[in-house]
């Protein structure tokens, strides 16, 4: 591990344009520097280096950061490994502290299988290459001959192969020095446990090792060269401390570049699938060999583009086998389209079969949204059956419900009205319901399941200049909440109230401004407010990166102290980074919310911007939270079988009622 005082070593001495300029070209432009985006397609150069501020940011795909994570980002390497890209740079030595004894087991574990797998990989070549019997007959006429790869793609990927005999390979690697534990723990050696036998998980099979997003390999997955049918065709390595498939997607590490300049990776399903794309001149193409797409395999893609095309062979079976993985891409926002190849072809085959230049205009003349081909896909076996077409119709609004988005959200549902013959505010509603019940906010549920914390600072709210909030009597029924609580203005989503809370984080942290509470004159601290407004109710931020930055506010206002923005900048998570550069780069008038006008704002001193927006702010957050509960609970009375169900929602909904309208009293405090 690499010690702090190294550490700002380095990030002082970067300079920032140098860094950046041994990868693009950068223009000077007044006091900044501008580029064409590494990271995306663009004509029109949104990319902007500020020297002053040694951070970079790009306006078109949001990426930003500082020298180290610029180059985390283009080289795809961990923070370390970028740190001492730059010392290096600097001629700046790097110490490394002394790591307790469990790191040093963990690290040295970790290390001794990644020195396996690599010296593994090389046998497995060699082997392929070298033994006339079985690797040149078997393992390299099945790449060769059956597969069509050529050389110069064999040796791109590593392919080769495990020997044939039992432990020929366990018994080399253990000649080799190697130690049976690792060969044991990576999985590559199956220790029996009737009388600790040792022999091969792969053996006679031709081997794909499989890179992490850094180049390292972290396992294999190898095929049967065998004809008996009651043995697996494909076998993987199973999950390791260096190896978890969920977290991997095999060819990423030779697409990223090729994914960034397309602004699109196209999904496939298996190793040679990949391969075959790639020898076409193909090189954007990722499996997730075989298994269901997860939440990390999707992030990873996210990394560095926001669409996704997936390819599909005919097969009706397999491809419906697939939808319901592809809603988690579409709730991560992502925009998914689909290809169907022509009858009988699968990637592997198509991409032999065909150019560069073919595949990729059959790629962009048949692509379809996925939302569209599932719902054609879907329709065309329900027919005339209204039954069939009604349980289509619940599978669309599933679909369309993951989409962050509202507008593409409302696109689509007007899209799915019109092939499925659907009145579009049914759609609607349905969308709505299944979004209300199913994808309910994660602080909505924190804030309401902490009911007993019920908001006990009724004298600390706001009384004046809020259109319409100030009230002479105090609110004393859920029909009066209601109607405060439609007086509300019109804000955007729940994210865009918590980017505002943080934007105040970051931007007025260590600031104080002073309000009037009962006639006494009263100073408060921006983080503290923040943080204790979070505490009080048991409320976290939906991002899991906010919360992170709550929690370096938190630990720091602790010790009594306030982290500078450099720190936030310059902190080891990269989103974290990108996040507070994101932010501290915006305009100082930044209202997205629209809790007032820039004229209002431009208006009002510091003080008086920070006492109004921030209690503002969490009133229309808390709110938000209630109403989406209550609509929720009279949502699910509507389904209710039992008295005792009954009973049980009407009861959470009449606190949630009184919740309200102490949310609707929560006001008093003067702004001065």
């Amino acid at each position: 591990m690499i010690d702090r005082d190294t550490v700002e070593r380095i990030l002082s001495a970067a300079n920032i344009v140098e860094v950046v300029s041994d990868y693009i070209t950068l223009k000077r432009k007044g006091a900044n520097f501008q580029a064409c985006c590494p990271f995306h397609n663009e004509k029109t150069p949104s990319f902007v280096v500020s020297p002053s501020k040694g951070l970079f940011k790009c306006f078109g795909c949001g990426k930003a950061g500082n020298a180290v994570t610029f180059i985390m980002e283009h080289e795809s390497i961990s923070y370390p490994e970028a740190l001492k890209i730059v010392a290096k740079k600097y001629g700046i030595e790097v110490r490394e502290k002394e790591m307790t004894e469990e790191d040093v087991r963990r690290n040295d574990n970790r290390e001794s299988m990644f020195a396996l797998n690599s010296w593994i990989a090389d046998y497995f070549i060699r082997y392929m290459n070298e033994n006339e019997e079985e690797g040149l007959a078997v393992g390299m006429s099945y790449f060769r001959t059956s597969r069509g790869f050529s050389q110069a793609t064999i040796r791109k990927f590593g392919l080769g192969m495990c020997p044939s005999k039992g432990d020929k390979m366990t018994t080399d690697a253990l000649k080799a020095g190697y130690k049976e534990e690792f060969l044991v723990g990576t999985g590559l050696t199956i220790k029996r446990e009737s009388d600790g036998r040792l022999y091969d998980r792969f053996r006679e099979r031709v081997m794909f090792p499989i890179h992490n997003i850094s180049g390292r390999i972290v396992g294999f997955g190898g095929r049967t060269m065998r004809t008996d049918k009651s043995v697996a065709k494909y076998q993987n390595s199973p999950e390791s401390e260096v190896y978890n498939k969920s977290h991997e997607l095999y060819g990423l590490y030779f697409a990223k570049k090729a994914v960034q300049q397309a602004d699109y990776a196209i999904m496939v399903e298996g190793y040679t699938d990949v391969i075959s794309m790639h020898q076409a001149g193909v090189e954007n193409v990722v499996a997730s060999s075989g298994t269901s797409l997860t939440i990390d395999q999707i992030r990873l893609i996210r990394r560095f583009t926001n669409n996704l095309t997936i390819i599909y062979d005919s097969d009706a079976a397999g491809i419906k086998a697939s939808l319901r993985g592809i809603d988690l891409v579409l709730r991560e926002g992502m925009n998914v389209r689909v290809v169907l190849l022509p009858d009988g072809d699968d990637p592997d085959s198509f991409a032999r079969s065909h150019s560069a230049a073919e595949v990729q205009n059959y790629i962009s003349q048949n692509a379809q949204n996925f939302i569209t081909f599932k719902a054609e896909l879907l329709l065309r076996e329900a027919a005339n059956d209204p039954i069939k077409r009604s349980a289509v119709t619940k599978d669309m609004v599933q679909s369309i419900a993951q989409i962050p988005d509202a507008i593409q959200r409302s696109l689509f549902i007007k899209e799915c009205s019109r092939i499925m013959d659907v009145d579009n505010n049914m759609l609607i509603g349905e969308v709505a319901r299944y979004r209300m019940m199913s994808l309910g906010d994660n602080e909505a549920m924190a804030f309401i399941n902490r009911q007993q914390q019920q908001i006990n600072r009724e004298n600390r709210g706001y009384n004046n200049g809020y259109g319409g909030y100030n009230r002479q009597q105090p609110i004393t029924n859920a029909e009066e909440a209601e109607q405060s609580f439609g007086e509300m203005p019109l804000v955007a989503s729940t994210q865009t109230l918590e980017r505002e809370i943080l934007y105040y984080l970051l931007k007025f942290g260590d600031h104080n401004y002073e309000v009037m509470e009962s006639g006494t004159i009263i100073e408060m601290n921006v983080a503290q407010e923040i943080i204790e407004q979070f505490d009080n109710d048991g409320m976290e931020f939906k991002d899991p990166v906010y919360n992170k930055i709550l929690t370096i506010f938190r630990e720091a206002l602790a010790k009594g102290e306030y982290p500078s923005q450099a720190e936030i900048v310059n902190n080891p998570d990269p989103a974290v980074c990108s996040i507070a550069v994101d932010i501290l780069t915006m305009d100082d008038n930044y209202i997205e919310s629209n809790i007032w006008s820039q004229k209002e704002m431009r208006a009002l001193s510091e003080s008086d911007m920070l006492a109004t927006g921030i209690p503002k702010l969490f009133w229309l957050y808390k709110s938000k939270t209630v109403m989406g509960r209550i609509a929720e609970l009279n949502a699910a009375l509507e389904r209710c079988q039992t008295e005792d169900e009954q009973l049980e929602i009407m009861q959470e909904l009449n606190n949630m009622n009184k919740l309200k309208v102490t949310l609707s009293n929560h006001l008093g405090r003067l702004i001065i």
